[in-house]
C-alpha cells in the first residue's frame, strides 16, 4: 500500500493507478475528505480570505459542493451514462474525487504578488482534469470522453442548483 503523500502525488500526475488504489481502499476516506478541506483552505489562502469566519465558511461551502457534485456524478456516471462494465458506490467516488483535488493545494501559491492568480487558475484547472481521470477510474469507463460527459453534465446541473439556492437565499 501506498503513502499518504505517494497518493496524493500518482493522483495529481493523473496516474489512473493511483486512483484505483484509492478506490479500493475503503479506508481512504478520511484521507480524501482531509484532501478536499486542504484544498480549500489552500484556495481560501490563496485568495486572500483574511478572516477566519470566511475561510471556514469556504471549507463548509466547498465540502457541501464536492459531495453534491459527487452525488450527481454516481447518479449520472451509474444511471444516466453507464458503461459496459460501471459499478461503483459513493464511497469510491468520495474517495477518487477526493484524491483529485490534490492540485488543488498549490492554490495557496495564489498570494504570490503578479504571478499569483496564474499558479492559481492553473491549480484549479489542473484539479478539473484530475476530476476527470478521478470519475473515469470510478466508473471503470475506458474512455476518458465518457469521463468528461458525466463531469460536464454533473457540473451543469450542479451550477443550476447552486445558482437556484443562491437566488432563492438572496
Amino acid at each position: 500500500m501506498s503513502t499518504l503523500a505517494n497518493r496524493l502525488l500518482g493522483s495529481a500526475w493523473l496516474n489512473a493507478d493511483s486512483y484505483e488504489e484509492v478506490e479500493a481502499d475503503t479506508h481512504a476516506n478520511v484521507q480524501a475528505i482531509g484532501i478536499v478541506v486542504l484544498s480549500s483552505i489552500a484556495a481560501a489562502l490563496g485568495a486572500r480570505t483574511t478572516s477566519l469566519g470566511s475561510m471556514v465558511s469556504l471549507v463548509v461551502v466547498a465540502l457541501t459542493s464536492w459531495v453534491i457534485w459527487v452525488l450527481l456524478t454516481l447518479l449520472i456516471g451509474t444511471h444516466l451514462l453507464p458503461g459496459k462494465s460501471t459499478h461503483a458506490d459513493f464511497g469510491q467516488l468520495l474517495r477518487t474525487t477526493g484524491f483529485s483535488a490534490a492540485p488543488g493545494i498549490l492554490r495557496v501559491f495564489g498570494v504570490i504578488p503578479v504571478v499569483g492568480w496564474a499558479i492559481f487558475l492553473g491549480a484549479t484547472v489542473w484539479m478539473l482534469f484530475s476530476f476527470v481521470v478521478a470519475v473515469r477510474q470510478a466508473l471503470d469507463y475506458t474512455n476518458t470522453g465518457s469521463a468528461l460527459a458525466v463531469c460536464l453534465l454533473g457540473w451543469l446541473i450542479h451550477g443550476l442548483l447552486f445558482f437556484g439556492f443562491v437566488m432563492v437565499a438572496v
